[in-house]
């Protein structure tokens, strides 16, 4: 030890870093892992990260523990501070799992609780790179600490939502604390084959409920993506999970005072007279929802999210002459496009993302209407079919709806169709078809003794069929002021460009004099 003391901090930090720990790097990168230095490096530009806590040590209370030191558990498992993306400033921490497994003991709390505060206090994005199990249960097992319960982590990310983007990174196991933490995020990306991600791990769920059950099975990337949703975007690897992060942020601003950061315009990837033939006269047939999105907005600027997860709707960023705007749009190949409590809720939650950093909304609607049936009805879908329209509805940024086919009952509602929202647009392609359901069901319904009775049933219910669809066409649903019109599919990109362009001036909404609206959660 030398008696500079200058030289011993250097050298105390030195002792910190991935070069003085090569088995422990070793390790991680056999799991096919990068470190976590090695991931907050790749991820912020060039020589931007000020690290914060470096020199934090244990703060053990646990009779077994008390004798550890900073050697046993450097900067205490967790790498904090603030760096720049794209030389925008951002506040990060990423679990150590090398150092105790990624738990998290008091001083990385207190250090994850530091930077979490100025992002708070200075709208900067804070963006978790989880790698680890959550609560340290060595340092847990002590009501004195614990009894503070989470140190004020939620209220804090709480106090975040909609003021700055949030992004919780599922890199590894992050079963418990982590996952919390991802279910207050605004992006949640998972790498395939070492992220996890759950309420409780498999040896807690053994031990609470005598559940056998696998890592897999509980909480992988297809699981998380597929199955419950929690996950946005299953990555290859570290590099790939990394990146998706800077593109998620690509399209935000720094919080919600700033605006979205623009790009240069670039021509749709699908020409107008492409448009014009995607749609099936059918309303049987499906067709790439996916085209008709590339042939509105800027050739490769779509960035979906969820798009594993409820794929009867699409949720995506994209941009328009390089602004950054948010897509929602039926997907007709599952499902039919119909509305089920995932599409719901994924929809919801995305709109309210785009309005809560000023990313103007385009609604494309090709709904049959909101899912029916014993299974629907038990998973709540009467309350889950509330959120979109109520996000929708509430929403402060421009809303452009357009109707591509079909646009029947309350899915038409629910997309924002007509006057059911303040839309800045709402039009119809010719393809359009306005119902309050489909024409097929409601004949079949309405005029059912009709159609028995006659000399040939099929006839007479193919005549009513036909006689209907003249009144639920494009022309008619216009000819009321119930839309704005009827536009041809290669006209849309500029009706949507002129829409928001003139909505342009910031509205204030002071009535009625309320606290808040209630979510129907």
């Amino acid at each position: 030890m030398t008696d500079d003391p200058f030289e011993t901090i250097a050298e105390a930090k030195r002792a910190l870093s991935d070069d003085a720990r090569e088995e422990a790097v070793a390790r991680q990168h056999e799991l096919g892992k990068l470190t976590a230095r090695e991931r907050v490096d790749y991820l912020l530009d060039d020589g931007t990260f000020e690290e914060i806590g470096r020199l934090a040590s244990p703060m053990p209370t646990t009779p077994e523990t008390t004798d550890w030191e900073r050697e046993d558990a450097p900067t205490d498992g967790v790498v904090t501070g603030y760096g720049e993306i794209d030389s925008r400033s951002v506040a990060l921490f990423a679990t150590d799992f090398t150092v105790k497994g990624g738990s998290i003991g008091h001083a990385g709390g207190r250090k994850m609780a530091r930077v979490a505060e100025r992002a708070l206090d200075r709208g900067l994005p804070l963006l978790m790179l989880h790698d680890g199990g959550g609560h340290r249960i060595q340092e847990g097992l002590d009501a004195a600490p614990f009894a503070r319960g989470d140190n004020g982590f939620s209220k804090l990310q709480t106090a975040l939502s909609g003021w700055v983007p949030v992004v919780s990174a599922m890199m590894g196991p992050a079963f418990a604390a982590p996952t919390n933490f991802a279910a207050l995020s605004d992006f949640v990306p998972i790498v395939e084959g070492t992220g996890t991600m759950g309420v409780a791990g498999p040896s807690l769920v053994e031990a609470a409920l005598g559940v056998d059950g696998t890592k897999a099975e509980l909480g992988s990337a297809r699981f998380q993506t597929t199955e419950t949703g929690m996950a946005d975007l299953a990555c290859d690897d570290d590099e790939a999970c990394l990146d998706a992060i800077r593109t998620f942020l690509s399209y935000l601003p720094r919080n919600s005072r700033r605006e979205p950061p623009t790009t240069d315009s670039r021509p749709p990837a699908v020409d107008g007279e492409r448009l014009r033939e995607i749609v099936p006269s059918s309303p049987r047939k499906g067709y790439d929802i996916d085209e008709i999105i590339e042939g509105i907005v800027d050739r490769d600027s779509v960035f979906e999210l969820k798009p594993t997860y409820a794929r009867n709707i699409v949720t995506a960023f994209a941009r328009l002459e390089g602004e950054p705007v948010g897509i929602i749009a039926n997907n007709p190949r599952i499902k039919a496009g119909a509305i089920d409590t995932g599409a719901s809720e994924k929809a919801a939650h995305f709109a309210a993302v785009c309005d809560a950093y000023g990313l103007p909304i385009v609604t494309l609607t090709d709904v049959p209407g909101i899912l029916p049936g014993p299974d629907s009805e038990r998973e709540g879908i009467a309350r889950h079919s509330a959120k979109l329209p109520y996000e929708l509805a509430r929403a402060t940024v421009p809303i452009a709806n357009v109707v591509l086919r079909r646009g029947y009952g309350f899915g038409y509602v629910a997309m924002g169709g007509g006057r059911s929202i303040d839309s800045e647009l709402t039009v119809l392609w010719p393809t359009a078809e306005v119902a309050a359901m489909g024409i097929e069901g409601a004949v079949d319904i309405a005029y059912r003794r009709e159609i028995e009775s006659a000399d040939d049933s099929d006839a007479r219910r193919e005549e009513l069929i036909e006689k209907f669809k003249d009144r639920t066409d494009a022309v008619r649903a216009s000819s009321r002021v119930g839309t704005d019109g009827v536009v041809q599919p290669e006209d849309t990109r500029k009706r949507i460009l002129q829409a928001f362009a003139r909505a342009d001036e910031p509205r204030e909404n002071d009535w009625p004099p309320k606290k808040r609206p209630i979510d129907p959660i």
